[in-house]
């Protein structure tokens, strides 16, 4: 089976951080574009932290910058997002995704992506 799982979110305060986890299984995240898209209700996802393929390059939206860091960690097959300084905007439901075809360049567009995860609620109290 293809699947990637996000964990990690949950209930947290203003100005507390959170590490998201998104671990693939049935396929390798080496050198796929790799990408964090959060879900307000009522609104599309939109990308807050991308990497690329070789994982030199990084996207961030401007409301994560500073705050927001993403990684892997290939051995565990796994990718990461460190939120720190979280603030009510912040709340959402936070998917992950990985591109289904090798990639050197950051992808920004959710059609560029073609594995999801079943999405982690993130709600930051105010």
């Amino acid at each position: 089976q293809v699947q990637l799982v996000e964990s990690g979110g949950t209930l947290v305060q203003t100005g507390g951080s959170l590490r998201l986890s998104c671990a693939a299984s049935g396929f390798t995240l080496s050198y796929l574009a790799l990408g964090w898209f959060p879900q307000a209700p009522g609104k599309e996802r939109e990308a807050v932290a991308c990497m690329s393929g070789e994982s030199t390059k990084r996207y961030y939206q401007d409301s994560g910058k500073g705050r927001f860091t993403v990684s892997k960690d290939n051995a565990k097959n796994t990718v990461y997002l460190q939120m720190n300084n979280l603030q009510p905007e912040d709340t959402a439901l936070y998917y992950c995704a990985a591109a289904g075809h090798l990639s050197d360049y950051v992808a920004r567009n959710p059609d560029e992506y073609d594995y999801w995860g079943q999405g982690t609620q993130v709600t930051v109290s105010s």
